[in-house]
């Protein structure tokens, strides 16, 4: 079974972060270590990471970029449409990947059932890590709220690194400010 990147996705004081490790793994045997699994979108202003099959996520991508681009970078709207899109398409049903997405004012999970999830503390976390991440990001924030969105989630995804063994310390950060 293939296993893809851990990405955690925040919105906090002002930015938006989004960091993704950089392991993907077939069964127990890893495959490649600096995989990088976030893209800016829409004039640099929508960040986005995945989870699961890289061509199945890059194909995610270019749908969620052409809704992003019909509705003038409205994000809530991009992201139900493609949501809609995924969930009724034949195709794309097949596809096995989850997606994080963020601007500076909403954050998204996206998944092929049709679940498009705004956490209520604009926090996200997909991938084998993912639930280690997302508890890591709430405790660290809870514990020093005056950290940045950068450095919260560069921690949490460190933390789930030492939990989960399909996570690794490869991280890529990116930040909307």
């Amino acid at each position: 079974m293939w296993r893809s990147t851990t990405i955690i996705g925040l919105i906090h004081r002002g930015q938006a972060a989004m960091a993704g490790d950089g392991q993907v793994s077939y069964d127990d045997t890893v495959l490649k270590s600096t995989a990088v699994k976030i893209r800016r979108m829409y004039n640099d202003n929508i960040l986005s990471g995945f989870a699961g099959t890289a061509a199945d996520a890059l194909a995610l991508f270019e749908l969620l970029e052409k809704r992003v681009d019909e509705f003038n970078g409205n994000l809530p709207k991009a992201a139900v449409e493609l949501a809609k899109e995924w969930r009724t398409d034949k195709m794309l049903q097949k596809l096995e990947a989850l997606i994080a997405v963020t601007d500076k004012k909403n954050i998204f999970l996206i998944s092929g059932t049709g679940d498009v999830v705004e956490p209520d503390d604009s926090i996200v976390a997909i991938g084998s890590g993912g639930n280690y991440a997302l508890a890591a990001a709430r405790g660290i924030i809870a514990a020093n709220p005056k950290l940045s969105a950068e450095k919260v989630a560069t921690m949490a995804l460190e933390i789930a690194a030492d939990i989960c063994v399909f996570t690794n310390k490869n991280i890529t950060v990116d930040v909307l400010k």
